[in-house]
């Protein structure tokens, strides 16, 4: 969960947004930097006994403001819905060298942002994941898999094309800071996909869980749904609940 008060992106998307401000009888105006802020939670339906086995829900919710932008009543340009369910087991094996595998998931999630017409994005996607750790490190890797809809239905049939059918997380934990590296791709296309990192360290060093300075940096495709086959370069600031 955090909040950028400031996100500044080298190129701003005003493609989809063109034909409505020329029905509208004004040219498409968007601001370079605008504040983004994501929702996040997750909670644990179901688990054995010896809690290896779990099943959870989850929710994301994803909005980039213009609330900047005056000119154009500071409109929220974009949020992004994504439930989903998580099937989680705990290896708990030692894989030698410091390593231990303790993350299987497999999950279906949906996600969309709720639009008509030119501006529609939705996606369903199932998806297998594993993590590793050793000390403050640790990686994960997820592959998805799209689930097929109708050529009438698909609001974006090349989306894979563009953020890519798996991704690796690299999390580092020195000591009071964090840091997190992403890298998505589909090894079809290497000059698609994304990198994004996330930088946090804790406003008040006595309580390292709580409320963080946080900076992130995403360069490529992806970002939101209405951004998939944008590529760009952005850099925000602001606050983070502890997450890793």
């Amino acid at each position: 969960n955090y909040l950028l008060v400031g996100r500044y992106t080298d190129d701003a998307n005003v493609g989809p947004y063109v034909p409505l401000f020329a029905a509208a009888g004004e040219p498409a105006q968007l601001d370079q930097t605008e504040a983004k802020f994501q929702l996040s939670f997750k909670g644990r339906v179901w688990t054995t006994d010896d809690r290896r086995w779990g099943v959870w829900l989850a929710y994301t919710q994803q909005n980039q403001w213009q609330v900047y932008n005056d000119n154009i009543s500071r409109p929220f340009r974009e949020t992004n819905y994504m439930p989903e369910a998580i099937v989680s087991y705990r290896p708990g094996v030692d894989l030698g060298g410091g390593f231990k595998s303790n993350l299987l998931n497999a999950s279906f999630n949906h996600q969309s942002h709720g639009r008509t017409d030119a501006l529609s994005r939705s996606w369903n996607r199932v998806y297998f994941g594993a993590g590793f750790e050793r000390n403050e490190f640790g990686v994960q890797w997820r592959v998805h898999r799209r689930v097929d809809e109708s050529r009438s239905d698909d609001d974006n049939p090349d989306l894979t094309n563009y953020i890519g059918r798996g991704e690796v997380i690299a999390t580092w934990l020195p000591g009071l800071a964090t840091a997190g590296l992403t890298w998505r791709t589909n090894l079809r296309a290497l000059n698609r996909g994304s990198l994004q990192l996330d930088l946090t360290y804790p406003v008040d060093s006595d309580e390292p869980a709580g409320l963080r300075w946080y900076m992130q940096v995403f360069s490529g495709y992806g970002e939101t749904l209405l951004d998939y086959n944008h590529r760009q370069t952005t850099i925000g600031l602001g606050l983070s609940l502890f997450q890793f």
